[in-house]
């Protein structure tokens, strides 16, 4: 096959609200404001933060909108640590049996039951980019990463929708292990 690249970007930490949640934190009826948008279609970065408190300390992160069905933290490996929170690798989305955390925004705060993840490593593909790499939602890929730090990103989770823009998501953690950032963010699927 011809050209296997794919462009990685990072993920930081961050966290997907419900509505309920955002009109307790934030106030009845509030509304995200856009900051930028992001890669993915219909996604965005906002203005607004909230405190996440885990067992050993908190710490301050962005929401991204709009607002979800239930309520996510992704956090990286580093980040789950230093808050003492044990949290799983997993797909976004897949929050049962995960651990929760108590989320404070400026006018409440909110005790989640579950939903703190390290998000898995993935690709989002339109179903033309899987067709022309050869794969199908949910198979499982390795991503060679060339550089200084070059290293090979096994069990990467291939997401197709026709909703979805083709770049390759790993955390800050997955980003300073291989020395990638900016011009240099691809990968190649092998």
């Amino acid at each position: 096959m011809a050209d296997r690249k794919i462009e990685i970007e990072g993920s930081g930490k961050h966290c997907h609200v419900s509505r309920e949640t955002l009109d307790i934190l934030y106030g009845k009826g509030f509304e995200l404001e856009i900051k930028k948008m992001l890669s993915q279609p219909g996604q965005f970065a906002t203005p607004h933060k909230i405190t996440v408190v885990g067992p050993r300390r908190s710490t301050e992160m962005s929401i991204l909108g709009p607002c979800r069905k239930a309520d996510q933290v992704e956090l990286s490996l580093t980040d789950a640590t230093a808050l003492g929170i044990t949290a799983p690798i997993r797909e976004s989305g897949v929050i049962a049996g995960s651990p929760g955390c108590k989320l404070v925004g400026p006018e409440g705060e909110v005790e989640i039951s579950e939903g703190v993840i390290i998000a898995k490593r993935h690709i989002h593909m339109t179903p033309e980019d899987a067709e022309r790499f050869g794969v199908a939602d949910k198979d499982i890929v390795k991503v060679k990463v060339d550089g200084d730090r070059a290293l090979i990103l096994d069990e990467v989770v291939i997401r197709v929708s026709p909703d979805f823009a083709t770049y390759m998501h790993v955390d800050y953690d997955e980003l300073n292990a291989a020395a990638i950032s900016g011009a240099n963010a691809f990968g190649e699927v092998l």
